[in-house]
């Protein structure tokens, strides 16, 4: 298996940490580019369907347009801050802020940039949050093109 592209995905929770340490590890040791990735997800409402929401860009507001390229540059910002500085040494390194679903923007982008190995951190949703929900990680590892690598930190009894 060649492993020439990694990306990896963040929530910036502590999980996904792990996963950023773990793709950063293997970038390192196969020389393979890596991709940080980021979804801003779009609002949920339990009682809008699909087709109710507009997609950001379409049909909202100019105050809206602006409110969401604001929240757009803090993201890379924070990005740049929590990740791109740790990436500095490698050949080379890809921040993305996107936006959508979160797991359909993900494997979206494994195909558009011809991935081949993405890292996500196991989510942990429980209870009606995922019956809701669903996990990211279970849909991408299900639907992407390329290898997929939960990456969980090793408990200690």
């Amino acid at each position: 298996m060649s492993i020439k592209k990694i990306a990896c995905c963040t929530d910036f929770s502590e999980n996904a940490e792990v996963a950023f340490r773990s793709a950063l590890e293997m970038a390192e040791k196969f020389d393979a580019a890596l991709h940080v990735l980021h979804v801003l997800p779009q609002p949920v409402n339990p009682m809008i369907s699909d087709f109710e929401i507009p997609l950001i860009g379409d049909t909202l507001p100019q105050a809206s347009l602006e409110v969401q390229k604001t929240l757009v540059l803090k993201m890379e910002e924070k990005m740049e801050e929590t990740f791109g500085k740790r990436m500095n040494h490698l050949s080379e390194r890809k921040l993305s802020i996107l936006d959508g679903h979160v797991s359909t923007e993900i494997i979206t982008y494994l195909e558009e940039n011809d991935i081949d190995l993405v890292v996500l951190g196991s989510y942990g949703f429980s209870g009606m949050g995922l019956v809701i929900f669903g996990s990211v990680a279970k849909r991408v590892a299900h639907k992407a093109h390329c290898s997929v690598m939960i990456a969980r930190e090793k408990v200690t009894d």
